[in-house]
């Protein structure tokens, strides 16, 4: 499908407010940054009434355990949390050679290294489940910065100046992107060298594009199910791993150990299940610093809950 461009007109001023807007956010101290990434994101909560709406929806029939008050204040530091993801992403735009690298080097810090080695010792490749919790493009930055060969599946941004920055600021760090037409064959060739390949494992993904009916908060959904796929074909391990910020601003990457399927192996549905269950334990632990704004529940039946684990 061709990529629909933005008009000159709307592209030029969005380009120069972005490249403005991440000149001055190069310069902010990162105690700075954090303050205003607050106030930012307390702002859009007051704005951004739909993407509010679909927040709060989710928070009530997903956490239901939870009082009015307490989701409440889970919804006030979500917002803070993508106020100051918004900075955390301008880095990305910054003019400054070199700055992005620096900015990721200062700010984050990864652990369990090991058990990326430990899998990719098997020469198979490894898939990554990725999701949103944190910073997931500081994920990314990391894990290459660590020097792991790193593949991201992802998607053509418009405008393409906009699309061109990003994946320019991911290949400073060490990391590819495996965009359409050509995603599988990149993948496959990833694999093949013994790369890790990343696949978001968070997000609603139709059954035409492989989508997998599997229990994530109490509720089926369609969820990706092309790592419980290609590990079955290829052999590659599967590696869970996620991120969160803590109160200081240190956004802590972690990679957990290689996830056993078991008699799950051969059943991509049961694989998929576990993947999503994982994830859902990463949410659980920082709920605030996830997409609950995503129309993850898509097609839903919110009166069909079945039972967790």
């Amino acid at each position: 499908m061709a990529r629909h461009e933005v008009p000159l007109w709307q592209s030029i001023p969005f380009r120069a407010a972005v490249t403005a807007a991440a000149l001055a956010a190069t310069a902010l101290p990162r105690r700075v940054e954090l303050l205003a990434g607050r106030l930012l994101g307390r702002l859009l909560g007051l704005f951004a009434r739909r993407h509010r709406a679909v927040t709060e929806d989710n928070l009530r029939r997903c956490l239901p355990e939870l009082s009015e008050a307490e989701r409440g204040v889970l919804l006030r530091r979500n917002f803070e949390h993508f106020g100051i993801l918004a900075f955390e992403i301008l880095h990305m735009f910054s003019p400054v050679p070199g700055h992005f690298r620096r900015y990721v080097e200062g700010i984050s810090e990864l652990s369990g290294r090991e058990n990326w080695e430990k899998a990719h010792a098997k020469g198979k490749g490894v898939l990554f489940t990725g999701n949103h919790v944190g910073n997931w493009e500081i994920v990314g930055a990391q894990a290459g910065l660590q020097g792991m060969d790193m593949t991201i599946v992802t998607r053509n941004l418009t405008p393409a100046w906009l699309h061109r920055a990003i994946v320019g600021a991911r290949l400073s760090v060490g990391v590819q992107s495996a965009l359409p037409p050509k995603t599988l064959p990149m993948v496959l060739r990833a694999l093949r060298r013994g790369a890790a390949v990343v696949f978001a494992m968070d997000q609603y993904a139709a059954p035409d594009i492989g989508g997998i009916p599997a229990r994530f908060f109490g509720y089926r959904v369609d969820t990706l199910g092309a790592i419980a796929v290609l590990a079955r074909k290829t052999g590659a391990a599967i590696v869970p791993g996620s991120s969160w910020r803590d109160e200081a601003g240190i956004v802590h990457v972690f990679v957990d150990p290689e996830l056993e399927l078991g008699d799950a192996a051969a059943d991509p549905a049961a694989a998929t299940q576990l993947i999503a269950g994982k994830v859902e334990s990463y949410i659980r632990a920082h709920p605030e610093q996830w997409t609950w704004g995503h129309r993850r529940w898509k097609h839903v039946d919110w009166l069909d809950r079945v039972p967790g684990v």
